[in-house]
């Protein structure tokens, strides 16, 4: 079975490269483009394709490929919100995802991003490659016996609630679902994790009931002084809102892995110069943000977990045998 990637970089391609030997049935090939209405009609004598979670799945999109016989859309991701589950299933074309590839990995940089935040890294690092060693404006606070209010405990969010634990902080949770897997957490409604947490961290997944969940109300029922963590989906966040409550002196720091726009493509590769959407660059004008580029997952091990498991999706698909990482 042959199959395309889509928005495939480098790494990617090393990464499945390296498992292509125990597949021999599956013929990878990377393209480097986006999925997009105009991409999809080069798809030729391809049953599969492999997209991202910035790629658009949508309808138009799967009915360009479904004309040209593509039957399975890999997500090489967690993350659906982007694909047209329903269109899929009308279309008869079926979509697997990678669920869990690798939580600590994006937990252990939801940390970092905390830490950074709080201890103003980013500033001390270019103050002193300017041989500046003062330590004006980069104190911080202890996160020892501190609040940590985690929203989403499933299995990133549950990495995260132990890692906060393991710093000695009290941890509190929101989630419609309880993990029984973190006996130490204790599980409050949301106006109560707004009120009391010192470091917020968004880990759930972006749906109807979640989109815009950070907010200018919620922001409003916040402790001042907080810590706002998101490495989850950005639309999570209301920008305008969270630039409103940055600019009024709310938070202490924010630490953002994701941006609302990335479903606009806020990053545009052209030519190999980098644009950036408004609002984002907006959020980088403020001392106390902190932006990275969608790399939480980025690890060796994460990379390898999801380049077998998508392999393996495939696999399944071929051999006609369910796999369980099916969403429709």
């Amino acid at each position: 079975m042959r199959i395309v990637f889509f928005a495939s970089k480098p790494y990617d391609k090393e990464s499945f490269s390296k498992l292509k030997d125990a597949y021999p049935q599956l013929d990878l090939e990377f393209w480097e483009t986006e999925l997009s209405p105009k991409t999809a009609a080069y798809v030729t004598d391809t049953e599969a394709v492999c997209a991202f979670v910035s790629s658009d799945v949508g309808e138009n999109v799967l009915q360009t490929l479904q004309d040209r016989g593509v039957r399975l859309v890999l997500m090489r991701c967690a993350g659906f919100n982007n694909v047209d589950l329903d269109a899929a299933t009308r279309l008869g074309i079926q979509v697997m995802r990678v669920p869990g590839y690798s939580p600590e990995a994006v937990a252990e940089h939801a940390m970092a991003l905390a830490m950074a935040v709080n201890r103003h890294l980013h500033k001390a690092y270019v103050k002193v490659r300017e041989n500046n060693f003062s330590l004006q404006g980069l104190q911080g606070v202890n996160f020892y016996g501190k609040t940590a209010g985690i929203i989403g405990t499933g299995k990133i969010g549950a990495a995260m609630a132990r890692i906060c634990h393991g710093f000695g902080m009290r941890v509190i949770g929101y989630d419609r679902y309880q993990n029984p897997e973190l006996p130490f957490l204790e599980y409050v409604d949301l106006d109560a994790l707004l009120a009391t947490s010192d470091l917020i961290s968004l880990h759930c997944p972006l749906t109807e009931g979640t989109h815009h969940m950070i907010n200018l109300q919620t922001i409003g029922k916040m402790k001042n002084g907080v810590i706002l963590i998101n490495t989850s989906r950005g639309g999570l966040i209301k920008t305008d809102d969270l630039i409103a409550g940055i600019r009024e002196n709310k938070f202490f720091g924010v630490g953002l892995d994701v941006y609302e726009e990335e479903a606009q493509n806020v990053f545009e590769n052209r030519e190999n110069d980098i644009l950036m959407h408004s609002t984002t660059a907006r959020l980088l004008s403020f001392p106390n943000v902190i932006v990275t580029s969608h790399q939480g997952f980025f690890t060796e091990e994460a990379l390898s977990a999801i380049s077998r498991t998508t392999l393996d999706n495939a696999m399944a698909f071929l051999e006609g045998r369910a796999a369980g990482t099916e969403l429709n």
